[in-house]
């Protein structure tokens, strides 16, 4: 057996190893569960307080190498795509569908091609598409949410505009939106009140709102619900511009998308069509210039 081979059997025997301690996880050290404890006795005795730190933990070594977004950054991705887990349980998940494809794909290279180099490639290769697979869904799904907000805001700041109009202040107005309906622009108004109801600041609740929706519109539309608290300014005009625009900007990516979607309709036309009437074109032309 040569380097390669054994180089590849190391690979996966690491990655099968690796995936099992993920399903079973090994029992938790005793160490970091005595040492603050330990603290106090060792500075009564004159010791030194701290201890020798916890060797670093090679899975969370893994995650940070495949996620290097921090805490924060992914914790607000997170919630712009409407999950609810965190960002170490995220990791942990993304880690563990790498590990799982480079071991599918070491396995079928290891089967199939039954060459360690290619073997090693194939089992890299899997790891780094089941690591993007996760990311890749996450940032869709960010966009499908936009979108879902999108298409709700132009309703939702009417009936806002609506209701101010009549006479009620921006709270009231959201508070009779958040119970008559529902959707993510109405699940982002709710978290808004429940901030609220924990003592965060009207203003402060839909300036943050704003950070955390995915839409540009609807941060727009909460930072000038802020601003009309603040300043007790009428919120009905501007809400209706608002979704103005949004309409107006529907529309336009409405009419790109056609104009895509018609010259994509064309290509198989023109793929199918255009090699028969150059075969069509090309015949004659041996009779031309031969003159047979």
């Amino acid at each position: 057996m040569n380097v390669f081979a054994l180089a590849a059997a190391a690979a996966v025997a690491i990655a099968v190893a690796a995936a099992a301690t993920m399903v079973v996880p090994p029992t938790g050290r005793l160490a970091p569960r005595v040492r603050p404890y330990a603290l106090v006795a060792r500075t009564q005795l004159g010791r030194a307080a701290v201890l020798n730190a916890p060797r670093l933990d090679v899975l969370q070594g893994l995650q940070r190498l495949v996620e290097r977004r921090s805490d924060e950054h992914l914790a607000r991705v997170l919630r712009r795509a409407g999950r609810t887990e965190t960002p170490a349980a995220f990791r942990t998940a993304q880690t563990i569908r790498g590990i799982v494809a480079a071991v599918a794909g070491g396995v079928a290279g290891a089967v199939l091609l039954r060459t360690p180099a290619l073997v090693l490639v194939v089992t890299a290769a899997g790891f780094a598409w089941g690591t993007a697979r996760s990311r890749g869904a996450l940032e869709r799904a960010v966009a499908a949410r936009a979108e879902r907000i999108r298409q709700e805001l132009y309703t939702v700041n009417h009936l806002l505009a609506m209701h101010v109009r009549t006479g009620a202040g921006a709270m009231q107005a959201v508070q009779r939106i958040v119970q008559r309906s529902g959707g993510v622009v109405a699940s982002e108004l709710r978290d808004v009140l429940a901030a609220t109801r924990r003592g965060v600041g009207e203003a402060e609740a839909f300036r943050r709102a704003a950070e955390l929706t995915p839409e540009p519109a609807a941060a727009r539309s909460y930072r000038l619900l802020a601003v009309g608290i603040e300043r007790g300014a009428d919120l009905g005009p501007a809400l209706l511009a608002l979704s103005q625009d949004l309409r107006d900007a529907r529309r336009e990516q409405l009419h790109k998308d056609a104009v895509k979607r018609r010259a994509a309709m064309l290509i198989p036309t023109i793929a199918i069509l255009a090699p028969i009437m150059l075969l069509f074109v090309a015949a004659p032309l041996p009779s031309i210039v031969l003159g047979q």
